[in-house]
Order: C-alpha cells, then structure tokens, then sequence
C-alpha cells in the first residue's frame, strides 16, 4: 500500500503557527511518527505554498499510489484547479483538516474539494492522518 500526504499552504509552519489551533509538533516531527506506526506501508509526503505544485503533486500521484490525503489547507475554500485535479485522477483523496473548519471564521465552512473526495476528516488535530491511513488500509 502507497499513500502519500499532500499538504498546502502554511502548513509548513506546523509548530511554529497558531499552536492553539494547530499544535505544537512540525508537520516533519509527526510524519516521522506516522512512519513508525505504519511501517508496514509506503508513505510519502509533499508539502507546497503553491497551488500549481499541489495540482502537479495531485496529477504525479494518480496512478502511483493507492492513496491520498489532502490537506489543501486555505486552498480547500478557493481552489478549483484543485477541485479539477481530483475529479480528474482515479486515485481515492481523502480530505484532512487539523481544525475544525466549521467552528471557525464563515468563510471557511465551504469545501469546493469536498465532492471529489471520498471523505473528510476535520478537527481531530494531527490525529486525522492516521485515521485516513487507516480507512486505506483498510479498504
């Protein structure tokens, strides 16, 4: 089994950003962790700013992995190349955000990648990586 965890904008800065949000590991850190807990799986990770880059890393995977996991990030809300992508790949993409978007500001209650996605995972911190690891893991 092949995943990889696709990550957007600003969250590079995992640990350093919002701590009361987001927590207080590096996205780096906590991929070393998955690592550990999944050693049994392949697992890949990408992170960008750059929407581009993210469609690219979207398109590269399809076909080379049996997953994804996107975290779009702010680009969840604004992104139709994103959207686009998705619906254009055959690989599975589930949807992961740390925070819960819809107890946050209105604007980010709407999720233009949500209906390419198999599913969403919001609000569980860092934790919801390893519960989308599991669903394809599982399936």
């Amino acid at each position: 089994m092949r995943i990889i965890i696709i990550n957007g904008p600003n969250l590079n800065l995992l640990g350093k950003r919002e701590p009361e949000i987001y927590g207080a590991a590096s996205f780096e850190e906590y991929f070393k962790e998955l690592k550990k807990l999944n050693q049994g799986l392949e697992l890949s990770y990408f992170q960008s700013n750059i929407e581009g880059e993210l469609v690219e890393a979207i398109q590269n995977a399809d076909d080379n992995f049996d997953g994804i996991i996107l975290n779009a990030a702010a680009y969840t809300h604004t992104s139709v190349a994103l959207h686009d992508a998705i619906g254009a790949i055959g690989t599975p993409v589930i949807e992961v955000h740390i925070s819960n978007i819809y107890k946050r500001e209105e604007f980010r209650h709407k999720s233009i990648i949500s209906s390419k996605c198999i599913g969403l995972i919001a609000g569980l911190g860092l934790r919801g990586y390893q519960l989308a690891i599991d669903y394809f893991n599982q399936n």
